[in-house]
């Protein structure tokens, strides 16, 4: 029994030592911040928006003139033969050269309203893509705060199992002590030493729940295993050792703002927009087109068959296009669908604000809930501790039995869980709500 419990307490001392060598501690804004700069799917959504932003210019809805150049050269040889009664004539491989150079303009300058349609889609996807980028700023701030968290939780359990186990170490002494002198059975001792075992066994479960909570939280960081700060490889630890909790929150302030912040109903009504702009660029057919186009050329050709053997030919032109398309087939059929993507839009964008209603209303509900289970959840951990002090009382003075003592720390050590639990399922509900109410990219100022 001396051996394993010197085992035991030695492979506790190192995974102690262990999570304290190699590790850095970061706030919740710090792990936030290089999270939202190094994190992949952060990146490509950033480059989207990039792209987006790229492409909303006025050249690439067609409203500015196109120019163009050309030049060519080419080289003919021709052979002729002619016959004019008895009178034949032919001539052989006769070379002809041909130079030419050309300069272009060709201008757009109303077609129905769809350029000017063109350019506002363009500018609608320019905005759609900067809330989709917000979207997935705000789900990972979300997420990597919940997994922030997570460690404080992992971090207050291993606190609270460590406490645990020097109970029953204590528990384990003494009895020890109380064998040898011959005032304890063997019983007695085999059951300290069970609810050791057991004790420690739950440290060590727990120490691989917080390392493996530490390294969800680095891989959403974009560190992949570990962090890297230049000078080695580190673990990453939260400098919160509470989950702390928001003083309060207005759910009729929260809900007016998730009508007007949230990104995805911002991104809902972008959709329906575009739809709108689609719908108008059809209806763009039933209006006249007007083209403007200017050139000049030069061409330089010599005909060793023609009399005037060099010639030299230069100019201009401007000209002027008016058309109208009357009748193509799908119009009809392109305008019903494109009025069905409208409603279609409509529909999509109230039926999610009724599911965030709704889900605001469930999170509401289990934050006040979990409200009330912390505040039960202190009151029983006040009455748990001071059951635990009378119990040790009376242990120490042999008033009590092991099991009873076992009891009394157990119940310690689940009200203190029951805590930890209600902590931090209500924080759980903060973030999440404060991700409806487009808030919760405030988690990193």
């Amino acid at each position: 029994m001396k051996r394993k419990f010197i085992f035991i307490t030695c492979a506790l001392a190192t995974i102690s030592c262990w999570s304290q060598v190699d590790s850095t501690k970061l706030s919740l804004k710090e792990c936030l911040t290089r999270g939202l700069k190094n994190n992949y799917d952060v990146q490509i959504a950033t480059i989207d928006q990039n792209i987006a932003e790229a492409n909303a210019t006025r050249a690439n809805a067609g409203q500015l003139p196109t120019v163009s150049t050309t030049a060519g050269y080419t080289l003919e040889q021709t052979s002729t033969s002619s016959k004019n009664g008895s009178n034949k004539t032919s001539s052989h491989n006769i070379p002809a050269q041909t130079l030419n150079a050309r300069l272009q303009a060709d201008w757009t300058i109303f077609d129905g309203f769809k350029i000017q349609t063109n350019y506002q889609r363009l500018k609608q996807m320019k905005t759609q893509s900067e809330i989709r980028t917000r979207i997935e700023l705000e789900d990972y701030v979300a997420s990597a705060a919940t997994a922030y968290y997570n460690i404080v939780r992992q971090q207050v359990r291993m606190k609270n199992m460590r406490a645990s186990l020097e109970l029953s170490r204590e528990r384990l002494r003494i009895v020890s002590e109380r064998y040898k002198l011959g005032s304890a059975s063997r019983l007695d001792l085999r059951s300290a030493e069970v609810d050791f075992n057991a004790d420690s066994t739950q440290v060590l479960s727990q120490q691989e729940a917080l390392i493996y909570a530490i390294l969800d939280l680095q891989e959403m960081m974009g560190a992949a295993a570990k962090y890297y700060d230049g000078k080695g490889f580190l673990l990453i630890y939260p400098t919160d050792t509470v989950i702390s909790l928001l003083p309060c929150i207005n759910i009729d302030s929260l809900e007016q703002k998730m009508l007007q912040a949230n990104s995805k109903l911002l991104n809902a009504a972008a959709e329906t927009r575009l739809s709108e702009l689609d719908y108008k660029a059809i209806k763009s057919r039933d209006f006249p087109y007007l083209k403007l186009s200017a050139g000049y050329g030069y061409t330089h050709s010599v005909q060793n068959s023609s009399p005037t053997q060099k010639r030299d030919n230069w100019g201009g032109e401007i000209g002027v296009t008016v058309g109208m398309k009357i009748y193509d087939g799908n119009r009809k059929r392109e305008r019903h669908n494109a009025l069905a993507e409208i409603s279609k839009s409509e529909l999509t964008h109230k039926n999610l604000e009724l599911t965030l209603r709704a889900q605001l209303e469930r999170l509401w509900k289990s934050y006040k809930n979990n409200q009330r289970l912390l505040g039960l959840a202190e009151e029983n951990l006040e009455a748990a501790g001071e059951h635990h002090e009378a119990a040790q009382e009376r242990f120490m003075l042999g008033a009590l039995s092991g099991i009873e003592m076992r009891q009394a720390e157990q119940n310690l050590l689940d009200a203190r869980e029951s805590l930890l639990n209600a902590q931090y399922n209500m924080k759980i509900c903060e973030i999440s709500l404060l991700n409806l109410g487009g808030q919760v990219m405030q988690l990193t100022q």
